[in-house]
């Protein structure tokens, strides 16, 4: 458990819920003593001395119920950690996926890890290094070449633990990013051309149902917490898109495991995250084998991503291994030092050769999309290039975090779009979708039913604001530059350090384009057919993305539909309730198979 966390540090922050039962539950019944006189009154320093077990509880306790609805109180209680990490890293030996490659029976060869063995991958996400390189007044890819150097180089956390581990690939999840942008635009397209049907009073989220109109972002674990335990009639607008923490995580399990012949288990993924809440998104049921593995038998699963540790974290993981993160080398690894992936096609999607070299590093967004990905800028660009001569019109509200989107042409109007950052915005949005019949008297729905697509986040700003990210107070200690004058918080300085951290998060130079190029080119053996510029969107080949896709689902034996979406369900709280009987619980299991908390 992270020792930095505390309640100031929670600004995802969405409601008082009732007092947390868990733990009561979970202490053993205390068989009372034979009271003689039950009127009898006996003083404290009389009482016999009782010593009780500690109350357990565990994050799956926490989301299966709705009685706590505020996100980051679950991770003072979960396990994953930067001290889960290197617990793995001493307890396992590392598999070489280069030996396992000359093996033809899927077995380990002595030498490769042993049976006990486990590969360990990361993924780190942008918003991450922007805060790193704020802190540290490195760029971007500095910062990204100072975590890689930190988890697999040779001055790295490798200099430590008992086997002296290190991680074997370091992924930017920028190239998930990528595949949920094309998929997130083809899932809007699909809602607008839908024939209007007559509203459900069932809250459907399964992933194998098309979201209703406006499709609302679905990367936000904190957002996805609030809607399944407070107002589960938003659940049918959610999109089932995987974020992208979690599409990479499937992607890395279900390939290693197909191409190496050994089980997802063997594969130790941990994901570098700039808020608490995707510690949640990690531990949700449906993101984990059973739901994509054909063979696979209704049991606990093995998760697509095992560990998620924050911006935070990665510090501590440095010091726990006695490194100064600030005299990591500022420079990628060396070639010699990378292990490629065992499928080529996607080493050059995970991996791109520019990436690699890093004459420049793989692009985030620019600035006019907004600093969680993209999601809305994308969807814009995808319909403005299929309508030539349309205009994009912006429209702010009454902050910052709340702004609507209209694409036009002449007179005509092709799509609305909105942005809702934080929870003060957010309350309005849910308000304005709230069913007819739940609607306070005299209060009418907003016009939000005729807009395609509504980005939401939970964190005011956006990512680069997440709850774990590095704090402007916290800097001169990190930095040792503390003289022990109280350093100022005022929303002045906090919004100039929130400008820092974005600065950074822009300044990564656009390279996607030619990475993307150079990968397209390298699929088509070399040859480039005819001119591709129009299916270039946002930086990004849609037909080379739809390639990969396409190449993921036909190796694994999957089908796309189970690898790229997932679900979503109203969660019923338990707390005040009577325990459930053996049967009951069955049912109630059963019924949890599809997906939710």
């Amino acid at each position: 458990m992270s020792a930095i966390l505390s309640a100031d540090d929670l600004n995802d922050f969405i409601s008082p819920g009732v007092a947390c039962i868990k733990p009561v539950e979970t202490l053993p019944h205390v068989k009372q003593e034979n009271i003689d006189n039950p009127y009898e009154v006996t003083t404290e320093d009389n009482l016999p001395t009782q010593n009780l077990p500690a109350a357990q509880i565990s994050l799956t306790d926490c989301l299966a119920c709705s009685g706590c609805v505020t996100s980051a109180e679950a991770v003072l209680v979960s396990l994953q950690s930067h001290s889960e990490v290197l617990h793995a890293l001493d307890s396992y030996p590392s598999i070489s996926p280069q030996s396992l490659q000359f093996t033809n029976n899927g077995g380990l060869p002595n030498g490769a890890g042993g049976d006990d063995g486990k590969i360990f991958v990361a993924s780190v996400s942008p918003q991450t290094r922007a805060s790193l390189a704020a802190t540290y007044g490195v760029t971007e890819s500095e910062a990204g070449y100072m975590i890689e150097q930190l988890f697999s180089g040779s001055q790295g956390i490798r200099i430590g633990g008992q086997h002296g581990n290190g991680f074997t690939w370091v992924l930017d999840t920028n190239v998930a990013r990528q595949a949920c942008l094309v998929l997130g635009a083809d899932e809007v397209a699909n809602s607008i051309s839908r024939p209007k049907q007559v509203e459900s009073p069932i809250e459907d989220g399964a992933a194998t149902t098309q979201p209703k109109k406006p499709v609302m972002t679905s990367a936000c674990p904190g957002w996805i917490c609030y809607v399944e335990k407070t107002h589960p009639y938003i659940v049918s607008y959610l999109s089932r898109l995987k974020s992208p923490q979690a599409l990479l995580g499937t992607l890395l399990k279900t390939t290693l495991s197909r191409i190496l012949r050994i089980s997802p288990e063997k594969i130790w993924h941990v994901a570098v995250m700039p808020c608490f809440d995707k510690k949640l998104e990690a531990s949700r049921e449906e993101l984990t084998d059973v739901f994509w593995k054909p063979e696979q038998k209704a049991k606990q699963g093995v998760r697509d991503v095992d560990c998620v540790i924050t911006t935070r974290e990665v510090l501590m993981l440095a010091d726990a291994r006695g490194i100064r993160f600030a005299d990591l080398p500022r420079r990628p690894l060396d070639e010699s030092e990378r292990i490629p992936f065992p499928d080529k096609q996607l080493d050059r999607f995970l991996f791109p050769r520019i990436q690699r070299d890093r004459r420049k590093p793989l692009s985030n967004p620019n600035s006019a999309s907004g600093s969680s990905g993209g999601y809305l800028y994308h969807i814009l660009q995808t319909y403005k290039a299929a309508h030539p001569g349309s205009d994009i019109i912006i429209e702010r509200g009454r902050n910052a975090d709340k702004v609507d989107y209209t694409l036009v042409r002449g007179g005509e109007v092709i799509i609305r779009a909105a942005r809702y950052y934080g929870f003060r915005n957010i309350q309005n949005l849910v308000r304005s979708l709230k069913p007819a019949g739940k609607l306070l008297k005299g209060r009418k729905t907003g016009q939000l039913k005729d807009y395609a697509y509504v980005e939401v986040m939970a964190c005011p700003g956006g990512c680069t604001n997440g709850g774990a990210q590095i704090k402007s107070t916290e800097v001169a200690n990190i930095n040792g530059t503390a003289n022990g004058d109280m350093v100022k918080n005022g929303p002045a300085e906090q919004k100039e350090w929130q400008g820092r951290v974005d600065e950074a998060y822009f300044s990564a130079e656009s390279s996607g384009d030619e990475a993307m190029a150079e990968s397209d080119t390298a699929a088509r053996g070399n040859k480039i057919v005819g001119d591709d510029s129009e299916e270039r969107i946002n930086g990004i080949s849609i037909s080379y993305v739809r390639s990969i896709l396409d190449q993921w689902s036909v190796s694994t034996g999957i089908d796309l539909q189970k690898l790229a979406y997932t679900s979503y369900r109203k969660v019923e709280s338990d707390v005040g309730k009577s325990k459930l009987g053996d049967t009951e619980r069955v049912v109630e299991l059963a019924g949890r198979i599809g997906g939710g908390w």
